[in-house]
């Protein structure tokens, strides 16, 4: 793994998924570069353990280290100096799938904040919700059973601490990246306890 604050970051948020007993979901992690704008990306899923393939409730989460921030870090690395403090932009999915019949919106929003946890200094903002209807193909008629899914997405900026981008063993990420860990874990918890009817998994 590269000695970046970026990926210092990335595994903050997974020992936090760990300490929560969060299952990965298998290849649903990606890391990308963006060769036109220079922007980094890491993708990952993860669910409650014991849920089968694949998960009811699930958490998609994005970082993004995008090239303005590279280039803040970078002055920082190379003239001591932090002039801009250097952002990761997060995106997290909270979804409920593989239901037998749509929910009402007011049943999710009962259990989602309009914002996470203070993640240091940050935090970040609810900004929808959305409504899935997957309709099984006509020319398969062994199983004609439609499947809905619904998810919210938060979505913000999380600003890095001049003493996390100076010492990468700085507990700070730790600190708040576990927080933000415990909060995902325990809002995968509440939508899995709503009454909802689930098809069955298929493991």
């Amino acid at each position: 793994m590269l000695d970046h604050v970026f990926t210092d970051a990335i595994s903050a948020l997974r020992d936090a998924f760990e300490s929560a007993f969060l299952e990965r979901q298998p290849f649903e992690e990606h890391f990308q570069s963006d060769v036109l704008s220079g922007d980094l990306t890491w993708e990952t899923s993860y669910g409650l353990p014991g849920e089968g393939e694949p998960p009811r409730v699930v958490a998609h989460i994005t970082f993004a280290w995008p090239a303005w921030s590279q280039a803040a870090y970078r002055r920082w690395y190379v003239e001591d100096e932090l002039e801009e403090q250097p952002a990761i932009e997060i995106e997290i999915v909270l979804r409920v799938q593989q239901l037998a019949a749509p929910v009402e919106p007011e049943q999710i929003y009962t259990v989602l904040p309009s914002h996470t946890p203070d993640i240091g200094t940050d935090r970040l903002e609810r900004s929808g919700l959305t409504s899935e209807t997957g309709h099984p193909d006509p020319d398969e008629p062994l199983d004609l059973t439609p499947e809905f899914a619904v998810e919210v997405t938060y979505e913000g900026l999380y600003e890095l601490a001049e003493e996390t981008v100076a010492d990468g063993r700085s507990s700070l990420l730790d600190e708040h990246f576990g927080a933000l860990g415990g909060w995902i874990a325990a809002s995968l918890v509440k939508l899995g306890d709503l009454k909802f009817t689930f098809l069955p998994a298929d493991d």
